[in-house]
């Protein structure tokens, strides 16, 4: 479809002469922090620079269309929308740029992330939402190409859940659910799968998003005919066009030098998505980059000669200047005033913000060179505490890491003595360190009063008749009584509506509370994920269910890179409360052996990761989640649906604590940790061992991130002096995890009388047959053995070999 020329309303000339004003004032600021950036890098006051250059045009038509309450998921050349929103001065950009670490002054990341990522807070000081309504919103950005697509699907979603649920409180959050999610990605970019499958997902669910593609027909050194079929992005995507008959996208192609096509092609897709909640693909074409791709190298290397005179005479700025000097709007010499005006106010605002990046870093510098003074003075290593002092003065713009290092190296130098001065430095190295670790560390998990680890634990009651039912039955029971109690809940994925998923845990849901709250997704896991985290930005608390737990690394970099990584890089000022439920544990084949933990506990830091042993554990997992706001990862033993549990009469109240172990046996003589179906062996086998005369400790981990907040393994091992932890992931895995945690964390080796050992799967995935489960994984005897061996070692006359 060709853009529609016409306005909606109309202006008069003047406030049309203003518009274009304040446009081409903000490309030439935009532009001017692109080239100014640049040479900051190669300077060396900056690491690394990527710049919006080259798009500034079709940003400041997004911009026109973007209103409040809209949700911007984009990629790092977005500078001159943030900019035309009024999110992004020239100032911060610098700070962004040096990566200051003052979220006042350097809002997007503090310093966590690299200029050029974007986000818009969300939440005030005490964790509760701001009126998302009243403002314009960017969700946080990410570096990896088309990760931000995932989010993107869940962004727009939500306002069709918003529009078409009227029991859920929509203050805060929307306004009948007319909000649009705007994607921006790289041309090359689209090649990327989460792009592919995002946009397929978009389609199905007919959700108001618009995808602007900015085409410079390269990505880096690589032209576009390298990258799409066709060379053409739009063109690969006409199947995807709606028609009188069928659902689909608008797509629309415009030029990203034409200023008026871009303003009415980004007026005409907000129109569409927004009151019809149609999906619409913006392809911008014939973009520039005038810096090349970063300033880690050079476009000339690789762009003809006859490419690079075309994009000198095609830069978009260039076309509006020409455009507006053309229709007469602004006279040669009131654009070479504003630019010089411009250009004036960029390099003050450079100035300031290095003036302000240094500033605490040179106070800091002149009181530790006075205390490295005071120290040298009377000490017999005079001499190496005045290198170090000298050594710091000769760096005029020192960073927090050279403060850091020569006030620990000093002290070095003053072991053994005792005197004021040195008393002085180490009170002053203590306070710099306990000041500056947080501003790279907070944060990955919440801070505030109401984080999940401080929800109190409630025990599931019984009554006196309480009834044996198969375990999915109190998933299903307790699930209803949440849906009933949170009207903002929604769970999604793949069989998980019509048939309440493959295990009947949401049994009969879809039937009660409607398709938009218990639904039926395609095979897609990642854009699963990407639903739950787009929702939960915007205030729903949605539960996104992978059927099994192998499945979860399809989607394991969007998971990794974007949600457990939210609050961490936001600083606080983003939230994503996302519950991600799956099964898996004891399975047999390749891929589908459901145990990948040691991956899962290190690519997740900043999610819980919760791992309960019956469906009583896990419906209170989900019941003390709910009541916080946190992301977490739980994951149902597979095996453990058809089992027979007491049914609770307290559902949907009780909780299970997170960060706590629990001592499902106590003994004298030896420490067994494991967790989820693994456990049931485990049990079993600490029976038999008292035939022999063992009397083992079994404490199940149920949570592995965090773990054992109390140090209860600690006071086990302190009592039996022996350790040994089952484990069902591969030799190394999570089973090194916890013996860390218990070993050198907990400080658990001063009870130790037996060397702490693990009992693991095998290195290979477990084979299909039958009976691979057993030979690939830690079974009844294995577990049996390997405890008698340790017993053995200490009392060989009581235990004699096995064999």
């Amino acid at each position: 479809m060709k853009p529609d020329s016409s306005t909606k309303t109309d202006i008069s000339f003047d406030d049309f002469q203003s518009q274009i004003l304040n446009d081409y004032e903000m490309a030439v600021t935009s532009r001017e922090c692109s080239l100014l950036g640049r040479r900051e890098v190669l300077s060396g006051k900056a690491k690394f620079g990527i710049f919006g250059d080259g798009k500034e045009l079709p940003q400041l038509a997004m911009a026109r269309a973007f209103q409040d309450g809209d949700f911007r998921s984009g990629y790092y050349r977005d500078q001159t929308f943030m900019m035309a929103l009024g999110h992004l001065s020239p100032k911060e950009f610098f700070h962004g740029l040096y990566a200051t670490t003052d979220i006042a002054k350097e809002p997007m990341s503090a310093g966590r992330q690299m200029g050029g990522h974007f986000v818009t807070h969300s939440l005030n000081e005490d964790g509760t939402w701001k009126n998302l309504t009243k403002q314009k919103n960017s969700s946080a950005d990410i570096s990896c190409t088309a990760g931000q697509m995932p989010r993107l699907l869940g962004l727009a979603q939500a306002s069709k859940i918003y529009r078409n649920l009227k029991d859920i409180e929509q203050t805060n959050f929307s306004v009948n659910g007319n909000e649009v999610a705007w994607g921006t990605i790289g041309n090359a970019s689209t090649s990327e799968g989460h792009f592919f499958e995002t946009i397929n997902a978009a389609g199905v669910l007919q959700v108001p998003l618009v995808m602007c593609v900015w085409d410079d027909a390269y990505g880096i050194s690589v032209p576009a005919e390298f990258h799409t079929t066709k060379g053409d992005i739009s063109e690969i995507l006409k199947g995807l066009q709606r028609d009188d008959n069928n659902d689909g996208y608008e797509i629309l192609k415009v030029s990203g030098w034409d200023y008026t096509a871009l303003i009415h092609a980004f007026e005409n897709a907000s129109e569409i998505a927004r009151e019809n909640h149609i999906p619409v693909l913006i392809h911008v074409t014939e973009l520039t980059q005038p810096q090349g791709h970063s300033t880690s190298g050079s476009h000339e290397r690789y762009k003809s000669e006859d490419r690079l005179a075309w994009e000198r005479e095609n830069d978009c700025n260039k076309r509006f200047r020409e455009w507006i000097l053309e229709n007469g709007i602004y006279t040669e010499e009131d654009l070479k005033s504003l630019e010089r005006d411009i250009k004036q106010k960029v390099r003050a605002a450079k100035k300031e913000a290095w003036a302000e990046f240094l500033e605490p870093h040179l106070s800091s510098k002149k009181q530790l060179v006075q205390l490295l003074e005071n120290a040298a003075e009377k000490s017999p290593n005079r001499t190496f505490i005045s290198k170090l002092k000298n050594d710091l003065i000769a760096i005029e713009e020192p960073l927090k890491k050279d403060l850091a290092a020569k006030s620990r190296k000093a002290l070095r130098y003053l072991v053994g003595e005792n005197t004021p001065a040195k008393l002085h430095l180490q009170q002053w190295t203590e306070k710099f360190m306990a000041s500056t670790q947080p501003k790279f560390s907070s944060h990955l998990y919440n801070e505030l009063s109401n984080k999940a680890i401080n929800i109190e634990s409630l025990e599931p009651s019984y009554s006196n008749d309480a009834e044996q039912v198969d375990g999915r039955v109190i998933l299903r029971d307790n699930f209803d009584i949440l849906f009933e109690k949170y009207p903002e809940a929604l769970v999604f994925g793949e069989d998980t509506g019509n048939i309440g998923d493959v295990n009947q845990g949401l049994e009969g849901l879809q039937k009660k509370y409607g398709p938009l709250r218990v639904s039926d997704t395609g095979i897609r896991e990642t854009t699963i994920i990407g639903q739950g985290i787009g929702l939960a930005l915007r205030g729903l608390r949605p539960i996104a269910e992978i059927q099994y737990l192998d499945y979860i690394l399809y989607a394991l970099q969007t998971l990794s890179d974007d949600l457990a990584t939210l609050l961490y890089r936001t600083v606080g000022k983003q939230k994503a409360p996302l519950i991600v439920r799956t099964r898996g544990h004891r399975l047999e084949g390749i891929w589908h052996s459901g145990s990948q933990m040691g991956g899962l506990i290190h690519l997740l830091r900043g999610m819980y990761i919760l791992v309960p042993r019956n469906m009583t554990q896990a419906a209170g997992f989900y019941n003390t989640l709910m009541k916080s706001d946190e992301p977490a990862l739980v994951i149902e033993s597979l095996n453990g649906y058809r089992l027979k549990e007491k049914k609770p009469a307290n559902l949907g109240e009780f909780c299970t604590p997170i960060g706590k172990v629990e001592t499902i046996k106590e003994g004298q003589d030896i420490t067994l940790l494991s967790y989820g179906s693994t456990l049931r062996i485990v049990e079993k086998v600490a029976q038999e061992l008292v035939e022999l005369g063992v009397d083992a400790e079994v404490i199940d981990a149920q949570s592995l991130l965090p773990f054992d907040l109390e140090h209860d393994l600690a006071k086990s091992i302190k009592k039996t002096n022996r350790l040994l932890v089952i484990d069902e992931d591969v030799p190394g895995g999570c089973s090194a995890y916890l013996l860390q945690e218990i070993i050198e964390k907990q400080g658990a080796y001063k009870y130790l009388d037996s060397a702490p050992q693990t009992l693991t799967a095998k290195s290979h995935r477990p084979a299909y047959a039958s009976d691979g489960d057993y030979f690939s994984k830690p079974n009844a005897e294995d577990i049996f053995e390997k405890v008698y061996e340790i017993m053995h070692e200490v009392d060989p006359k009581s235990y004699p070999a096995l064999r």
